[in-house]
């Protein structure tokens, strides 16, 4: 328990500068220098990456920023006591004790329950006072161990809480009744804590809320999902609850449990800063008709923070899809490719008969390696098949939760067979989402409940957005795709080094979103009228894929380039973009992009404008729609089509480097309020 701090990782009455930043540095130049971790740089980009989601400032002049790094050999905690306080965003002022919780990415239960009491233990004014009185170094190791020495599995994770009027009542396990007598006739609530990593935040909030429901008189309980463990609460418990509080920076795990609870929502640091108010405004909500509830399918109608714009709900429910639909890709694509390799750029053609018509056993002609080629071609065109489906399916989810996958699916099926491609998709999942999140939360008799999610929900959502599809939007978004290929088609007599540039420019906009596909549409549908006499099409394919290869490769260079500009998950990120890249999967670029866009998109824009045109302008002609460099025996001036994606790439790069190290501001005090709002994807 001891070695969890040691006087080495102790600063007393020092001045480590005036931003959260210059604290949190000192703090992990402690850590390293203790042997507790490999590298100042990942550990101090992991805890400043945290610090951006939500400032670690809480009431009281304490700050704990903490993290999990692939850096951390060894769960650790360093304590610096300011001579000038800093502020790292509590509304109640800056803070002179600051705790910094470094944690391994693999921590085992037992560290994560004992960091996780130390954290809880801060909420107490004893405590705190205790460090503020300490001597020496000696004397901070001392109170730290006294603290998480007695824990216990039961009493660190801490699951639920409880408080009640009773002076008798205490913090209960979670899913267990209230220990203390509630007070005749009380409000009886529940809530869900919960922060990205699951280490302090979370236990603090329930501690919070937990201390003012029972100044307050209120039962409540508390279930905390955090990385010590968490155990649900009790159905009884839910059912008996008036209202639900959400402070959450997550997902609510199976949030179905508490369909038809009115619902308070925000970030888990507001409960900790304001548990007195989000209680207040869950009371109230008891008695308003109008409270956003928990729908009977799991989604609540203020499913993300109650600040949240519509424009950020669109993004999230976007890039639930995207994030769904890449494994589709990489899947299919790799696939593809393999068929190619094995079977040539024609297997396209002869696959379905090789397939059905031949067996190990009964080989084609042209042996094994045609019939594996086509084995290949045909699971991976049938995974690309899911593409667009699959898009649609998890934008509803993100959207409405699991009720609006099916109605989805469905609205993303729909599109497909109208010819509405990506666009369609785009479009009938957020109907289907939309749908399915207003049928669920209509208030229902408790008995048709459990039939909502699985049989109404999906059934009026599907015809809802579907129908719509069918009988108003399919086929307007359909006539877009069709004008935007006519359009791209009309420019090619004019000037094939522009219409390279302008392909390039559209496959690294979204990065395999709806832009991205209907550039890559547009050189698929061509590639059957292309001849010998005209290798137009075979030249538009070639563009298109060397400039989509060219912002996940950029993206694995720049982290090889300048890996301290990069978390260390963006490095590991990185790694698989190599091969994602290799292979025309440009949606190897999404998690850089989805962190910071306004940065990265640019850089692959311009990189892949450049790898388009000249392509173009080498004459470079591609037979395979797919592949990447894994289909050069399909690629013509193949040596053209390696050194244009080089140049590409190593312009991206560059690119995204110099706009990480030059267009961006030092944090502080204020940036970090800023982005107490922000989302990693």
């Amino acid at each position: 328990m001891s070695a969890l701090i040691t006087p080495e990782l102790v600063a007393l009455d020092k001045n480590l500068g005036a931003a959260p930043s210059t604290v949190i540095r000192h703090l992990a130049e402690l850590v390293v220098g203790a042997g507790r971790a490999t590298e100042i740089e990942g550990l101090y980009a992991d805890a400043l990456a945290r610090e951006a989601k939500t400032s670690t400032g809480i009431p009281g002049g304490l700050a704990i920023p903490h993290c999990r790094s692939s850096a951390v050999t060894e769960p650790t905690l360093a304590v610096a006591r300011l001579s000038q306080p800093v502020d790292f965003g509590s509304a109640d002022g800056p803070a002179d004790l600051v705790f910094m919780i470094a944690a391994p990415e693999g921590a085992d239960q037992d560290h994560l329950k004992i960091l996780s009491k130390l954290a809880r233990s801060l909420m107490k004014a004893d405590f705190t006072s205790a460090l503020r009185a300490a001597k020496t170094p000696e004397e901070i190791v001392t109170l730290v161990t006294d603290i998480v020495a007695p824990v216990t599995a039961t009493a660190a994770a801490a699951g639920a809480h409880s408080a009640t009027s009773a002076p008798a009542a205490t913090a209960a396990p979670t899913g267990a009744g209230t220990t203390g007598a509630a007070t005749a006739g009380a409000r009886r609530l529940v809530a869900v804590t919960a922060c990205p990593t699951g280490i302090a935040h979370t236990y603090m909030a329930a501690d919070a809320l937990v201390a003012a429901a029972k100044e307050m008189g209120i039962d409540l309980q508390v279930e905390t999902q955090g990385s010590a463990g968490a155990t649900p609460l009790a159905a009884s418990v839910i059912d008996s609850a008036d209202a639900v509080i959400f402070a959450v920076d997550v997902d609510v795990r199976d949030k179905g449990r508490f369909g038809g609870k009115p619902v308070v929502q925000s970030p888990v640091k507001r409960a900790i800063d304001e548990p007195k108010k989000m209680i207040q405004e869950a009371l109230a909500a008891v008695d308003n008709p109008n409270a956003r509830r928990v729908s009977g399918g799991g989604a609540a109608s203020d499913s993300v923070a109650e600040n949240e714009h519509l424009g950020q709900k669109v993004k999230r429910a976007l890039l639930t899809g995207v994030s769904y639909m890449i494994p589709f890709v990489a899947g299919g694509g790799l696939l593809i490719a393999l068929g190619f390799l094995l079977g040539g750029y024609d297997i396209t053609g002869v696959a379905d008969d090789v397939v059905l018509q031949n067996s190990l056993w009964n080989l084609p002609e042209g042996g094994l390696a045609i019939y594996l080629g086509a084995v290949f071609f045909k699971i991976g065109a049938l995974s690309m098949g899911f593409l667009v489906p699959a898009l649609a399916g998890y934008i509803a989810y993100g959207i409405a939760d699991r009720p609006g996958i099916a109605p989805g699916f469905v609205a993303g099926a729909v599109s497909g067979f109208m010819g509405a491609g990506f666009l369609g998709g785009i479009v009938g999942g957020l109907l289907a989402g939309i749908a399915a999140a207003w049928i669920g939360s209509f208030d229902v008799p408790r008995w048709l409940r459990s039939l909502m999610p699985v049989v109404i929900i999906p059934l009026l959502a599907s015809i809802f957005a579907s129908g719509l599809m069918f009988l108003v939007l399919g086929g307007p978004i359909a006539w877009l795709t069709v004008a935007l290929n006519d359009w791209l088609s009309g420019m090619t007599g004019a000037s094939v080094v522009i219409l390279g540039l302008i392909l390039g420019l559209m496959m690294a906009f979204d990065l395999g979103g709806p832009v991205n596909k209907v550039a890559y549409s547009f050189a698929v549908a061509g590639l059957g009228a292309a001849t010998l006499a005209n290798q137009a099409p075979w030249q538009i394919m070639a563009a298109v894929m060397a400039a989509g290869m060219v912002p996940p490769l950029a993206m694995a260079l720049a982290t090889v380039l300048d890996r301290k500009l990069f978390s260390p998950v963006e490095r590991d990120n990185g790694k698989a973009a190599w091969l994602l890249g290799a292979s025309f999967i440009s949606e190897g670029a999404i998690p850089f992009a989805a962190a910071d866009p306004l940065r990265v998109i640019p850089a692959s824009m311009l990189g892949a404008a450049t790898t388009g045109a000249l392509t173009m302008a080498w004459g470079v002609t591609s037979k395979a729609p797919h592949g990447g460099i894994f289909v050069f025996f399909a690629i013509e001036n193949v040596l053209g089509f390696i050194l244009a994606i080089v140049i590409g790439t190593v312009i991206s790069a560059l690119a995204v480097i110099l706009l990480k190290r030059y267009v961006r501001k030092t944090p502080s005090a204020e940036s970090m309020q800023q982005n107490n709002t922000l989302v990693t994807a």
